[in-house]
């Protein structure tokens, strides 16, 4: 029976010392983190045996373990062996090492600007993800929350993989490049919008009052427009049915609805993604990101297809591993498809380069570099299934979603703020106001970090 486990030598010492009759001392093996807290909502935890309990070390346990040895003996009631009798000995087999992804210096950076975000908004907590664009490596993956007691903290569990929530406005992005990839808009194609227009017995609006103005499309992503989205949407086949059927697969293709190649543990499959499901005013606003959930590693995944010439890119956590006798294995490439032309994700690169740079993402803005990106706030479902709690309030999540450089893409960034009420939540609870500042925070040392080099010339046009 143990009386205590993986006490200090100190204590193992003063203990011994006393000679106590049946006490004996056990060496054991105890896991240590060289970089302290940094990734581990990625990395997970192990119990006291070493073995994983969450995250990768829970996933990739059997890899990382290897296979006990063995020595068997006959021996005397003292312990000694017998002369004379046989020794079988198994020898152990060592695990393999894991190798990430995961950039140190960009994981901590990354969760330095979300600590320190989600505490001065008295947030709820926060995700945020840095994708290679080409290869879909995880260069940073990050989960925030708030403790009981107030403290902000990096989570044990990944909730970038684990926890969905409505994407917003985001989801615009992945209509309009729908609708383009049909052929049934262009970005110059010209739709009334009023600020408010009844669909299926429901009236739905933009964020904001405005008067009744013809606009392109390039203006209904650059203002955010969700009337304007769902007039987009529904160019896209003759039928209410069919348009539903033809959007909903295009969020399959783009990865929304189904679990990545992470095969994180405990990871989300999201909601809302069937399309045959969709009913009432859900028809019209699933085009806008409200009745829809995703997590975030699906919605960065998901954006990241405009930036990567329009091909999806699986997200990809383990680089190799290398075995007891030093060889190494890299893992396969992260599986590809195409879901929307070239051509097209590069008209929905120049719309979203106007978010930044004239939209509502202009605190994404980064000095030389030209961003494109979209932002979105969804609204959180309360415990009374309706989007008001008791009292009348409404919790948002916030995000951005972007890619630099804009000409070449390198990396795409998310960031989601949970509950960002701030100081004024007029203000602050938009994906704009709330996440933006973060992707401009850590934009820098990305780019040192990964050596990236923005062509000269590069970001907003000035005045």
């Amino acid at each position: 029976v143990y009386v205590a486990r993986q006490v200090d030598d100190g204590t193992a010492a003063a203990v011994m010392a006393l000679a106590l009759k049946g006490i004996a001392g056990i060496a054991e093996d105890r896991r240590t983190m060289p970089g302290g807290d940094v990734g581990q909502s990625v990395i997970g935890l192990t119990n006291i045996d070493g073995a994983g309990i969450a995250g990768l070390e829970k996933q990739y346990d059997a890899v990382l373990t290897g296979t006990d040895g063995e020595l068997t003996r006959e021996h005397d009631r003292d312990g000694r062996s017998l002369p004379g009798s046989e020794t079988t000995t198994v020898t152990p087999v060592a695990g393999d090492d894991v190798v990430l992804t995961l950039d140190r210096s960009v994981q901590f950076a990354v969760e330095q600007a979300m600590l320190n975000r989600v505490t001065e908004l008295k947030a709820r907590g926060g995700t945020a993800i840095v994708y290679d664009t080409n290869s879909g490596e995880v260069i940073a993956m990050v989960g925030v929350r708030r403790g009981d007691d107030g403290i902000v903290e990096v989570t044990n569990g990944n909730i970038a993989a684990v926890d969905a929530a409505e994407p917003g406005s985001v989801m615009k992005a992945v209509t309009v490049a729908a609708a383009l990839n049909e052929g049934t808009v262009t970005p110059d194609t010209m739709f009334e919008i009023p600020w408010r227009k009844r669909y299926s017995d429901t009236d739905l609006h933009d964020a904001e009052e405005h008067p009744t103005e013809t606009w392109p499309v390039t203006k209904i992503i650059t203002k955010s427009s969700n009337i304007g989205t769902v007039e987009v949407m529904l160019t896209i086949a003759d039928t209410l049915r069919h348009k539903k059927e033809k959007l909903g697969a295009y969020m399959r293709a783009f990865g929304l609805g189904s679990r990545t190649a992470l095969d994180f543990p405990g990871e989300s499959v999201g909601l809302g993604a069937d399309w045959t499901k969709w009913e009432g005013a859900e028809q019209y606003t699933v085009a806008y990101g409200q009745g829809i959930a995703s997590t975030s590693i699906q919605l960065v995944a998901a954006i990241n297809v405009l930036a990567n010439n329009g091909v999806y890119v699986a997200p990809k956590l383990v680089r190799s591993t290398i075995g007891p006798d030093g060889t190494l294995t890299e893992t396969p490439p992260s599986e590809t498809h195409q879901v929307v032309r070239p051509e097209v994700a590069q008209q929905m690169t120049t719309m979203m380069r106007g978010v930044v740079c004239d939209g509502t993402a202009k605190l994404a803005k980064v000095d030389g570099v030209s961003v494109a990106g979209k932002t979105g706030t969804g609204l959180k479902a309360q415990e009374n299934g309706t989007y008001e709690n008791e009292d009348g309030e409404r919790a948002y999540y916030s995000s951005f979603v972007g890619f630099f450089p804009a000409e070449a893409p390198k990396v795409t960034v998310l960031i989601s703020i949970d509950e960002p009420p701030g100081a004024d939540e007029e203000i602050t609870r938009f994906g704009g106001t709330a996440a933006a500042p973060v992707f401009a925070t850590i934009a820098p040392t990305i780019m040192r970090e990964m050596n990236i080099v923005p062509p000269v010339g590069g970001g907003c046009p000035k005045g």
